[in-house]
């Protein structure tokens, strides 16, 4: 195996500071209904996975026995353990859960000169990989915000059986530049990013000052503790990601994606990413869709109801194309 080759995720020998130390994960819980709450007794096993020079973290529930694994990806300003609640959803709670803090978020490092999008495609096409070879039960993806679109790259060039979304955008399109920036106006300068080398792309600024974190949830105390947090909203984003987060097409088309089933289930009450952007890339995909809206919820759905309408209609996307 070369050595840029990744380990088996959990074999690192050396571990750094894991959520028993970072622990600002513990303040979203009380947004979420009382059975999807995490606690130091139920949270997620941590691994580390060697992955390119980079020691990733990963949040694993195992479950030998369970039909299906599902890789929960998240988005820019988030990280996996934030996640976590959706794997508690009882649609999920039967699968095997996995959850990886993507390169520059959470508690996963950067490259020198900072992460790409092209790093968050491969790293986790490695992680469904070394899935794969652990054993050959089905892979769904949950992609959660601007994870979604990560999921949708990853299936359109590595093999999962499911697809599951709460956003579906292209970032590479002026009309969602203007919603996903933190202000409208700097879409419009979006292009200069292109004009920017190494070494100065690798110059890091505020989360907040290029993404919209403020819109991330519409429970405003929500939002705020995703802007206070360091290894979220409230980190630091090197330009080199951000001016290839937007200069990335899709990886197919979406009339060229045939094969994976997907499901969006999209906020009805997003505001960061209204449902009508999501669904002008949703109606074009060629494969077998489901759709659903999620009632009352905001980007991050922690509405009861919205969670509600996300359990019923991952249930029915699993039963209906047989993944649980």
């Amino acid at each position: 195996m070369p050595s840029s080759a990744p380990s088996t995720p959990g074999s690192a020998t050396d571990v750094g500071p894991g959520y028993r130390d970072h622990l600002h994960w513990q303040r979203y819980q009380a947004f979420f209904p009382g059975a999807l709450r995490l606690s130091a007794d139920n949270a997620p096993d941590e691994q580390w996975w060697r992955w390119r020079g980079l020691k990733v973290h990963v949040d694993r529930v195992d479950r030998p026995d369970a039909p299906a694994k599902v890789i929960a990806l998240h988005g820019v300003g988030t990280y996996g353990r934030m996640l976590a609640p959706y794997g508690r959803l009882p649609a999920l709670a039967d699968l095997e859960y996995i959850a990886p803090d993507l390169p520059g978020f959470g508690l996963t490092g950067a490259p020198l000169l900072g992460a790409t999008y092209a790093d968050w495609l491969d790293c986790v096409r490695d992680l469904v990989r070394c899935e794969r070879e652990r054993d050959s039960r089905p892979i769904v993806l949950l992609g959660v915000s601007t994870g979604g679109r990560l999921a949708y790259d990853v299936a359109a060039t590595t093999q999962v059986e499911g697809v599951i979304t709460t956003c579906l955008v292209d970032p590479s399109r002026d009309e969602v530049r203007r919603v996903l920036a933190a202000r409208p106006e700097m879409a419009r300068w979006s292009g200069l990013l292109s004009l920017v080398r190494p070494p100065l792309s690798a110059a890091r600024v505020p989360v907040h000052w290029l993404v919209n974190i403020a819109a991330v949830s519409n429970q405003s105390q929500y939002a705020n503790l995703v802007w206070a947090d360091e290894l979220a909203g409230g980190g630091w984003l090197s330009l080199r990601f951000a001016r290839s987060c937007l200069a990335t097409a899709p990886a197919l088309p979406p009339e060229r994606f045939t094969g994976t089933p997907l499901l969006l289930a999209h906020p009805d009450e997003d505001r960061w990413t209204p449902p009508l952007l999501s669904e002008a890339f949703f109606d074009r995909i060629a494969a077998p869709t489901r759709s659903a809206a999620l009632r009352g919820a905001g980007h991050l759905p922690v509405e009861e109801s919205g969670l509600a309408d996300l359990d019923r209609a991952v249930r029915d996307f699993l039963d209906e194309f047989d993944l649980q």
